[in-house]
């Protein structure tokens, strides 16, 4: 009761404040002013005045028709402003010898039509659209007199650049990557894609932040369902700031309480290519180098581009030692735990004669020995991660090294131990996708503690609960395990063996695109 009331009482504080603020704050306007000075001083205040705001005001000509522009310091370019609206318009006034207007809105017209050489240029009434394209880069001119402005596109600002993607190396393929400009990333994408059926839905998130994204697609491949759904999804995000595409990622997920990533996000536009061809969405946000893919499935998440760049035969072989690399890092630690402690017996026999010659000493059972070695290998993984990079890869090695030998030498862990641990840790490196990676780190805990408890059949009891897991889980309402569950026998050329190209002749059927071929003709003789 006295806990109800206190929220009550919250709740009456909390909205009598928000009343008094509201009739404190005065009404915004919500459209220009035909007046010149009064917009320049709205547009001060709303902005708090700050010293990157540059408000340049002028007279047309010789005459006394008083306009003015208004950008942002760094987010415009500014040589841009000068010669191709300030220069521009004295000198095509003055050279052409055109007769100035004394109309404010005829005068306004003959900027926008005859004088301003820009490309993407706009009108607006609109008080809040006028802001929102100042603080995006765009530069707002004003004529006294009229309650229209003309928004001209000058971004400018200093963009990264293009490098090689740094968390997906490949050997052979592209080494270009996506950057921090949602522009820039458009332009890779159609690089890739001259298909005029490609498109790119923009829109803002962000009730405060008002955050650039971009859905791209192929209209006449894709499913309309699952476009649907994704611009649903995208339209329910309701958050002050999205900086990042995780925010975008994590909204629209289907399952927040699973380890495992349900939306791939890469740096590689090679990848997001093949991904539109084959009928996928990608998700651009400005400010972020990675680009969100989905629907997706495991499969994918396992697959690398380089796969589709050197033969089927090198390409089904990679793709199998990853498979296997993705078992190891899981249940690595947990088998050793379960036969050491329960199964000795399923050990030949000189093995486990030699394993407990090892073991001679060592203080702790085999969990807990596990446990502080996997541990300490994820602890070495993330400083190395947080540290500069020459000093991260000199921690990683030494630490692991000096670390192993120590704890050898000292008796509290045995060799055989270092082996599995070192086993278990380049089997995650070798795991193409980053988070697919950290979530196979975490449900190896529950792999481990399984082990200890029940032995082999606790290894075998967690992997069916991951395998359920997998089964009933979706991206955007797709199955996670497809082609597997359900069964989709014509794509399994493209999923543990990578078929010849000559035989990859239709997209995914899991992804039900409009257009399922790929390939319109036979064999190359």
């Amino acid at each position: 009761m006295l806990r109800r009331l206190l929220a009550q009482h919250r709740k009456q504080k909390a909205s009598s404040t928000m009343l008094q603020q509201s009739q404190a704050q005065p009404s915004l306007p919500t459209l220009l002013s035909k007046n010149l000075q009064e917009n320049l001083d709205t547009v001060r205040s709303l902005l708090g005045n700050p010293h990157d705001l540059i408000v340049r005001p002028f007279f047309i000509g010789n005459t006394h028709h008083s306009c003015a522009v208004i950008c942002i310091d760094g987010l415009t370019n500014s040589a841009m402003v000068q010669e191709q609206i300030l220069s521009n318009i004295q000198l095509m006034i003055s050279t052409a010898e055109k007769t100035v207007p004394t109309e404010p809105d005829e005068i306004l017209s003959l900027l926008f039509e005859e004088v301003l050489s820009v490309i993407e240029i706009k009108q607006g009434t609109a008080l809040h659209e006028m802001l929102d394209c100042v603080l995006s880069g765009d530069t707002a001119l004003f004529v006294e007199g009229t309650s229209q402005c003309i928004l001209i596109d000058s971004k400018g600002w200093k963009t990264r650049a293009i490098e090689e993607p740094v968390s997906e190396g490949l050997v052979r393929g592209p080494r270009d990557g996506f950057t921090e400009d949602i522009r820039d990333n458009t332009v890779r994408i159609r690089r890739r894609v001259k298909d005029y059926h490609l498109r790119f839905d923009g829109s803002l998130v962000g009730t405060r932040s008002k955050t650039e994204i971009i859905i791209a697609y192929i209209d006449n491949i894709v499913d309309q369902e699952l476009l649907d759904e994704v611009k649903r999804r995208i339209a329910t995000i309701d958050i002050d700031e999205v900086e990042e595409s995780g925010f975008i990622e994590q909204w629209i997920e289907d399952d927040f309480m699973s380890p495992f990533p349900q939306i791939h996000n890469t740096e590689r536009p090679d990848k997001v290519a093949s991904s539109l061809f084959q009928g996928r969405i990608a998700i651009l946000v400005d400010g972020s180098p990675m680009v969100l893919i989905l629907p997706v499935t495991l499969g994918l998440l396992l697959h690398s581009p380089e796969d589709y760049y050197e033969r089927w035969i090198v390409g089904t072989l990679a793709r199998l030692l990853r498979y296997l690399a993705a078992f190891l890092a899981v249940f690595s630690p947990a088998f050793y735990i379960a036969l050491v402690t329960f199964h000795p017996g399923l050990i030949p026999s000189d093995l486990a004669f030699s394993i407990a010659a090892t073991r001679e000493g060592v203080p702790f059972p085999a969990f807990v020995e596990s446990l502080m070695m996997v541990t300490t290998m994820e602890l070495l993984q993330e400083a190395g991660l947080r540290l500069p990079k020459p000093i991260g890869q000199t921690v990683g090695i030494v630490g692991g090294l000096v670390i192993g030998d120590a704890a050898v030498s000292a008796g509290i862990v045995s060799p055989v131990m270092v082996i599995v641990v070192a086993l278990t840790a380049i089997a995650s490196f070798a795991i193409p996708s980053y988070h697919l990676a950290i979530a196979f780190r975490m449900i190896r805990y529950l792999a481990m503690i399984a082990a200890a408890i029940f032995g082999v059949y606790g290894v075998v009891l967690s992997l069916i609960v991951i395998m359920i897991h997998l089964s009933n889980l979706t991206s955007i309402g797709y199955p996670y395990l497809s082609p597997f569950a359900p069964q989709m026998p014509r794509d399994w050329k493209d999923l543990i063996l990578r078929a010849p190209v000559t035989f990859l002749k239709t997209r995914p059927q899991s992804l039900h695109p409009q257009d399922e071929t790929r390939m319109r003709t036979g064999d190359p003789q």
